[in-house]
């Protein structure tokens, strides 16, 4: 063989290799991708003529396919539709579009993603049609329905977790709309629908459980700075603070005061651990400036803010900003200035209390399941990350029990049942508060945290409170959780 051949006969093995690699690499690692990439039309046709696999919950379908008599072949049906819709989303064929569940989960429901292709085969050997595989979610019908039935009338949402697994038992956000109205294959009654729902001041097309406009999470990020402090080890629940009727913000001459008016307390000092039974806001503030916005917003990075999740629903990151002088690090010692949060962090700081200190990461789906209903993946608890030792997530849960049984959370309180809770009021300048809880329950033994928002100050102006309206319906959904 001479120089020149041999030469040409490595160029062409080297090119060959390349387009080896370059087709193995696009059939199989961007196989989905590619699969459900939005301007891919032979796999939005194909998927056509493939039965939508249908949502679980407990073992009910509340999103399935039936047949249609159009070219589309399959109508998506939801049930419950308004309850569920924040989770399921929606899927039209006809617009070329889907949210929720129906988007994130899109390439196992419409049996074009790369697990389709054993059922392809199958298909092909029995001459049966294909269908796509289901989704098994990890929610709770009553405390999905409980969370639903107390917010009606009311802008707001609620999510629910297992604060040992991160398992979502319940996500709801209201005012939400009928999915069915969204699913019909007339484009022009599917797009006016639409443009209603864009129309509708009560913002119904967002998910205020996980995304939205966020709210400042007013005093239930005290549990956070009280956690903060623990942690440095230089500070415990009974360290004291001031306790004067009223606080100029450090370099300013904004004054800042507890809700009610008064200290807080009778004596000249109050404890973090009364500060926070009570939620008054001018010892958190003045514990806040001494922590500094460092410290503060390790322990909130930690907790999951700054970041957001994939459930596989993506959420917003909830904010604690950089950078932040004193008197704006006071405001977010009780969750006021520049601070925001969604419930499903709230909730997500409410599961680490209640898991000795380890977050985990919040998920929503259990699991694919085949046309033979066997599993075809499942999916697995992780850790975020431990947030702080047990002692710490010990103290400050002390002080949310103590309180609901006798502070300013009371209406959360269950009758045989120790409940850790924590209320918030948030100010929004002169439009109507902004009412928060988030808590868990058994206290000694978790099985379920969860956060409640409730917009508008609850119809109420300013003078709805998070202990009158957020507390009883965290308290329904605990109770739905824990079968009372």
């Amino acid at each position: 063989m001479t120089k020149e051949l041999r030469r040409l006969s490595i160029i062409m093995l080297f090119m060959f290799i390349a387009l080896f690699a370059a087709t193995s690499w696009i059939q199989v690692v961007e196989a989905d991708a590619l699969a459900q990439n939005s301007n891919n039309k032979r796999t939005r046709l194909d998927s056509y003529e493939i039965q939508r696999g249908s949502i679980i919950v407990d073992g009910v379908a509340i999103a399935s396919s039936v047949p249609s008599d159009d070219r589309y072949q399959f109508q998506r049906v939801y049930t419950d539709a308004p309850m569920w819709e924040p989770v399921t989303g929606y899927f039209n064929p006809a617009l070329g579009s889907s949210t929720g569940i129906e988007k994130a989960m899109n390439a196992e429901l419409s049996g074009t993603g790369s697990n389709a292709f054993l059922g392809e085969v199958e298909r092909i050997l029995s001459g049966q049609p294909q269908r796509g595989y289901s989704v098994e979610l990890s929610l709770n019908t009553a405390a999905q329905r409980a969370a639903y039935e107390a917010l009606d009338g009311l802008k707001g949402a609620v999510v629910a977790m297992d604060p040992k697994t991160g398992r979502i038992l319940a996500m709801v956000s209201t005012p939400g709309f009928d999915a069915n109205l969204m699913a019909t294959h007339d484009a022009d009654a599917a797009n006016a629908t639409y443009d209603q729902l864009v129309a509708d001041t009560n913002k119904p097309l967002s998910n205020r459980a996980i995304a939205g406009d966020l709210n400042p999470p007013g005093s239930t990020f005290k549990v956070v700075v009280a956690a903060a402090a623990y942690a440095t080890g230089n500070w415990t629940p009974d360290s004291t603070l001031p306790n004067p009727i009223s606080y100029t913000l450090p370099g300013s001459t904004n004054r800042v005061s507890n809700a009610w008016g008064g200290t807080c307390g009778p004596g000249e000092t109050v404890t973090i651990a009364e500060a926070i039974r009570l939620s008054c806001n001018i010892p958190m503030a003045e514990l806040a400036v001494e922590l500094g916005d460092d410290t503060i917003r390790e322990m909130a990075d930690k907790l999951g803010f700054n970041q957001s999740f994939d459930t596989p629903l993506t959420s917003t990151a909830s904010s604690y900003p950089r950078a932040l002088d004193d008197a704006q690090t006071a405001l977010t010692g009780f969750g006021q200035g520049k601070v925001t949060a969604t419930p499903l962090q709230m909730a997500m700081v409410s599961a680490g209390l209640a898991n000795d200190g380890v977050v985990m990461n919040p998920r929503m789906v259990d699991a694919v399941i085949g046309n033979d209903l066997s599993v075809i993946k499942a999916f697995q608890d992780s850790e975020f990350g431990r947030a702080m030792e047990a002692d710490v997530a010990d103290n400050v849960t002390a002080a949310m029990v103590a309180s609901v049984a006798t502070g300013a959370a009371q209406g959360a309180r269950i009758d045989g049942i120790d409940v850790a809770g924590k209320t918030g009021t948030a100010e929004n300048g002169n439009r109507p508060h902004t009412l928060w809880f988030t808590g868990f329950a058994p206290a000694n033994d978790p099985a379920v945290a969860v956060a409640v928002v409730v917009e508008d100050g609850g119809g109420q102006g300013q003078s709805g409170s998070g202990d009158t309206i957020a507390a009883p319906i965290a308290k329904k959904v605990i109770e739905a959780v824990l079968g009372r």
